[in-house]
Formats: C-alpha cells, sequence, structure tokens
C-alpha cells in the first residue's frame, strides 16, 4: 500500500524577524517531501504581495510544490483573475480557493460590488482558464454562515462540481468527527479526495480560540488533558501523542491525505509525521 502523503500549511511572515522563523520552519518540513505547501492569503488581500513572495522563495529555495490561497474578499472580479494569472506567470499550479473572512471588525463576509459572490463563482472562473488544480476548503462541523451541517455538505457538492478536485477539510479534535462528514458527503455523491486538516496543538490556550472562532467542538477528555499535561510539565509530548493519535485513526480509515496547519513551525508537525512513519528515509514505528 502506497505511504500517506502529507502536505503543510503555513502564512507569510510580517517582518524580517518571521521571516527567518518560516525559514528555518521549511528547511525543516520540506525534507519530509510535503504533496504540496499552501500559503495562506490575508483578509481583504492584505498580503498579497507577501504571499507572492514567499511562493517564490518556497519554489526557489527549496523546491516544492506550492498551492496559493485565493480569496473573494476585497477585489473585483478583475483584481482576483488577475492575482490568478500573476500565480501562474511563476509558475504556480495549485490554488485553494476560499470565500475568505470578514476584515476583522467588519462582521460578515459582504462581496466586493465588482466580486465574485461566492465561492462557487470563484472556482467557475479558475477552472474556466485550465490553468489550475482547484482545491476548496470543507467544514466537518457546522460553519458559523452555514443554515446546518448539511448545508455545508450541499455547498460543498457545488464547489466540486464547478471544478474543484479536492477539499481540505477546517480543524478538528475527533476523528469520527471527519469520518462522519466524509461519510456524508459520500452519501451527496461527493468523489473527489476529502483532505482532513490536522491542527498540531503548540498551544492549548490558543487551539481552543481557534476553535471558538470556526466553531469546531472541544472534547472535555482533550481539555481535561491537556490541564492535566500542563501541570506536571508534559503538555509537549500530551500534543504529540494526542496529534499522532488522531492521525492513525484517520490513517486506519483510509485516509490518504493528511494536511497540516503548521502555523509556521516545524518541530510539533515534523515529530508527528515521523511518529507515523510518513517521514522518507526517517520513518519510525507507527504510533499504536
Amino acid at each position: 500500500m502506497p505511504r500517506a502523503q502529507v502536505s503543510f500549511e503555513i502564512f507569510p511572515p510580517q517582518d524580517t524577524q518571521a521571516a527567518a522563523r518560516l525559514s528555518e520552519a521549511v528547511s525543516a518540513l520540506a525534507p519530509l517531501s510535503p504533496d504540496f505547501i499552501s500559503v495562506t492569503y490575508g483578509a481583504g488581500g492584505g498580503t498579497r504581495s507577501q504571499t507572492q513572495d514567499t511562493l517564490a522563495t518556497l519554489q526557489r529555495n527549496h523546491g516544492v510544490q506550492v498551492a496559493a490561497h485565493l480569496t473573494c474578499v476585497g477585489a473585483s472580479r478583475a483584481q482576483t483573475l488577475d492575482t490568478a494569472a500573476a500565480y501562474a506567470a511563476a509558475g504556480v499550479r495549485q490554488i485553494v480557493a476560499l470565500r475568505g473572512d470578514a476584515p476583522q471588525g467588519t462582521g460578515r463576509f459582504t462581496p466586493h460590488p465588482d466580486g465574485f459572490a461566492n465561492t462557487v463563482e470563484l472556482i467557475a472562473a479558475l477552472a474556466k482558464t485550465g490553468q489550475f488544480t482547484l482545491r476548496v476548503g470543507a467544514y466537518p462541523e457546522r460553519h458559523p454562515d452555514a443554515a446546518n451541517a448539511q448545508a455545508d455538505v450541499d455547498w460543498l457538492k457545488r464547489k466540486i462540481d464547478a471544478g474543484a478536485s479536492s477539499a481540505i477539510t477546517q480543524f478538528f479534535f475527533e476523528a469520527d468527527t471527519f469520518l462522519r462528514f466524509r461519510d456524508a458527503c459520500t452519501k451527496a455523491g461527493i468523489t473527489a479526495p476529502i483532505i482532513p486538516g490536522i491542527l498540531p496543538i503548540q498551544s492549548w490556550a490558543g487551539a481552543k480560540r481557534f476553535a471558538q472562532r470556526c466553531g469546531a467542538s472541544v472534547p472535555t477528555r482533550l481539555d481535561e488533558g491537556f490541564t492535566a499535561a500542563t501541570r506536571d510539565g508534559r503538555e509537549r509530548l500530551f500534543a504529540l501523542t494526542q496529534c499522532a493519535t488522531l492521525c492513525e485513526r484517520l490513517l486506519t480509515e483510509g485516509v490518504a491525505n493528511l494536511h497540516f496547519y503548521t502555523l509556521n513551525a516545524a518541530d510539533l508537525t515534523r515529530d508527528v509525521v515521523r511518529a507515523l512513519g510518513l517521514a522518507p528515509d526517517l520513518a519510525l514505528s507507527r504510533v499504536a
């Protein structure tokens, strides 16, 4: 059986110190032979130039496949497609097409007057160019703007039908959360790969804040476990075990790809990949 593939998400650095930290992280992650590394795109296109610079650096210095995020927020259709054309001219062949979050403090997403109204429109326009492999977001727990869980599945099907070839989920803490969602997608006729998004927990307090913003449920057992582990000075070990165990369950259920939200830090993600035996030439025995 082929070894499962891994991919990583990073975000553009905002200053020279952050750039140095990101360079160190990517230097540690690139030898893990990721399928791709995705680079985020700030709300309102706020990190547009940094995203393009980061993509160029990844390709030039590390030789990895890159996937550029692109959103509907704060730009006209022409501006958005110009950004896509700039990606293509730079050799980028994968795009993660997202609606995008409203800029902080502005409330709910509001389309640009001349922009794409939603992700389906964006995907259809990008697909028409024939230049990109398109990936989209998916939500194993109800998106804050969705009427219900089935609405998320139905919307994902529309995005796939518009031209996306795979989906990457928001992070979650329980394997069954993803597996139920995958089953619902299959029932809805979605055949494209659904790639689980994994968050190695570098800070439990930070992870809970992320979860609250995106609607991810926090298991009581996990909250209690991190509380005890922190008290005993074992927080990192607990985080490593929790993440590796989650991934191992997904792999045993037939998942072929894992996408890690690295938060621009390599150590924990790298150790999880190694523990799972997914690091080329560095494979360790899988976690039981």
